[in-house]
């Protein structure tokens, strides 16, 4: 068997999105369920981050499936069956419920990566987004005249030296680009209030401006936890001071 070789010193991402999109259910559609206390539908997802055009989804341009062998979604576990495996495109799982909970998404690359799996963590978003995040609860009525509830996150899952192979890969598959121009409501962010506007009206998409934006909120967070560290670094350094102090003064 030939020796993989790694190409060191590269580094290559991929950006993907993920979380849901809800619906309220009709007094009619409740009744044809199983479980007749459930109000909502909703799809969980890992897609690409560019939308196809006029698609009636959000992301999904591109097909994930040549990097990616699996994803897991582990729902909560009222559900039946509440592990689920998706081994092809699309990548998603729809259900029906009622309350909120938080999605475990298990994401597992093609063999020929060397990559180990991955976990992301989405909390199922059914009611209509708030300035604070907080859920608001509005009428059956009202709901269904608001239309769809989407909860999306960008990330971009980053492979550091790759093996040559899975590297060829990769550049044989290049992304779709994000659009630079807003053409559709924008998802909207928690970070950003403003944005709430931006969201409504219609199936939102995602844009290198908001690419720019969530890597600058990750790099704030980055160095938020470097300086966190620092801080601590410093306490610890001092106590271990103040206890060298202390057994100086002890009696030999």
């Amino acid at each position: 068997m030939a020796e993989r070789v790694r190409v060191r010193g590269l580094v290559i991402h991929r950006p993907v999105i993920y979380g849901n999109t809800a619906t309220v259910l009709t007094p009619k559609e409740r009744e044809s369920l199983s479980f007749p206390d459930h109000t909502h539908r909703w799809t969980v997802a890992v897609r690409s981050a560019a939308s196809a055009t006029d698609s009636d989804i959000v992301g999904g341009a591109d097909d994930l499936s040549y990097f990616i062998k699996r994803v897991t979604f582990k729902l909560h576990d009222t559900y039946t069956n509440p592990t689920r495996h998706v081994d092809k495109p699309p990548f998603e799982v729809s259900e029906t419920g009622w309350g909120e909970f938080e999605i475990q998404i298990r994401i597992t690359f093609i063999a020929e990566s060397g990559e180990k799996p991955i976990t992301l963590y989405h909390h199922l978003k059914l009611h209509p987004w708030t300035t604070t995040g907080d859920p608001e609860i509005p009428s059956l009525e009202n709901a269904i005249k608001l239309g769809p509830v989407h909860s999306w996150q960008y990330d971009e899952i980053v492979f550091s030296d790759p093996f040559q192979s899975f590297l060829t890969i990769l550049t044989d598959h290049p992304p779709t680009s994000l659009p630079k121009a807003k053409r559709k409501p924008v998802p909207f962010h928690v970070a950003n209030p403003a944005s709430l506007e931006a969201s409504k009206g219609g199936v939102p998409e995602f844009t290198t401006e908001m690419e720019k934006e969530e890597a600058g909120r990750l790099e704030a967070a980055r160095k938020a936890v470097v300086a966190e560290q620092e801080r601590w670094r410093g306490i610890l350094i001092e106590k271990e001071k103040e206890l060298e102090r202390l057994q100086a003064q002890l009696p030999s």
